[in-house]
């Protein structure tokens, strides 16, 4: 079976995820199991339990200035609930966050950017 790819219909600045691999999510040709996306690059991230994430895992999003419209987090492999205390930590520096599974996730952030929008990801392994 074929891994289904990605296309952008127009293009944007900063990290395309092109599919999904055994590895995880491929980014730009390469592949990563947990990836942090911004509009600027795309990092290879050592994701933590998604009870234990916090403001602090998540640096390089919470320092972009401006700051992202929100933040999609993709939850591993189906949708579960942030933190709240990681909703309210981000929300408290203008942040949304919006959560789900981390396909679903890859996929909304190729549509968003897209069409231009100044946003941010994180996703956890599958």
């Amino acid at each position: 079976m074929t891994a289904p790819r990605f296309d952008r219909d127009r293009p944007a600045s900063g990290p395309v995820v092109q599919g999904f691999s055994e590895r995880g999510f491929v980014v730009d040709g390469e592949s990563h199991a947990a990836v942090l996306l911004t509009p600027e690059r795309g990092t290879r991230w050592q994701a933590p339990r998604l009870a234990d994430l916090t403001p602090e895992d998540l640096a390089e999003i919470v320092a972009l200035d401006p700051p992202p419209e929100f933040l999609i987090l993709g939850t591993g492999a189906a949708m579960a609930f942030a933190p709240r205390s990681l909703v309210q930590a981000l929300e408290a520096r203008s942040i949304g966050v919006e959560a789900m599974d981390s396909r679903a996730a890859a996929r909304t952030w190729g549509v968003l950017r897209a069409e231009g929008r100044w946003i941010a990801a994180a996703l956890m392994p599958l």
